[in-house]
């Protein structure tokens, strides 16, 4: 997989929210030194994608000098989290823990689903808040990397945000208190039965190409398929077709 469009996006497009510690709205990748990039022929899946895009850019960012990254912490034998990436902030010598994720939320009756139902804005801002970056403020990470134990803590939350052209509702404007970042209400989704109200093509696309977008081999988008799909219009309009019965039940994609 070519990832030079994958790191072009990261590198260029603003978190779901807007700046309020220890949500980071601007991405810290400033002006990688590297130009070339390896290709990517690891997990497919989009987490494992991204999170692979961060620690390239990470290394390659004059900003920082990247320190460690996806830190088990064990407990009498539980394990408690993994912490993303403990780097080391060039200009104030200060060691700082980000957590990154990349997501994509549907907006439904006030709430942010995922397209898989399970998953839901508030629950995954608030586990990363309460669980994922407080890992490094714990006895266990003090015991084990105490050099680190006073690190900041950071969150970039990257992604797209959806709405329903056919079934308007109000937009919220934050999430447990921090603001959305509007600019990022850019998709749209409906129901398989709406789908004859979008004026023009769709086509479908991969996970890769849920950040960048189709290119010439994308296939059309034509019959309601068993889950959801995802699909960028010929415009460019980002698109989630969902099942009927979303967000009721978990849906197989």
């Amino acid at each position: 997989m070519d990832i030079k469009p994958l790191i072009d996006w990261v590198t260029t497009t603003p978190s779901i929210f807007k700046a309020s510690p220890p949500i980071a709205s601007k991405v810290p990748f400033s002006k990688p030194t590297q130009t070339k990039w390896s290709a990517y022929q690891g997990n497919q899946r989009l987490g494992f994608i991204y999170q692979h895009l961060c620690s390239e850019l990470f290394k390659s960012t004059p900003t920082y000098s990247a320190i460690a990254e996806e830190i088990q912490l064990v407990h009498e034998g539980k394990t408690l989290g993994s912490v993303d990436f403990i780097l080391k902030n060039r200009k104030t010598e200060q060691f700082e823990h980000w957590e990154v994720a990349v997501k994509f939320y549907l907006l439904h009756q006030g709430l942010w689903y995922g397209p898989n139902a399970e998953d839901r804005l508030d629950l995954k801002l608030s586990h990363m808040l309460n669980h994922q970056l407080p890992l490094s403020s714990t006895e266990q990470f003090s015991q084990n990397h105490p050099l680190w134990s006073n690190a900041s803590q950071h969150l970039l939350m990257q992604g797209r945000l959806y709405i329903n052209p056919f079934t308007p509702e109000s937009i919220p404007n934050e999430c447990l208190g921090f603001s959305i970042n509007p600019d990022q209400i850019q998709g749209r989704w409906c129901y398989q039965s709406q789908a004859h109200l979008i004026e023009e093509p769709l086509y479908l696309l991969d996970k890769a190409q849920w950040l960048t977008g189709r290119n010439e081999t994308s296939i059309p988008y034509s019959d309601p398929q068993q889950g959801f799909v995802h699909c960028q219009s010929e415009s460019g309009v980002f698109w989630f077709i969902l099942p009927e019965a979303w967000p009721t039940q978990d849906q197989p994609n």
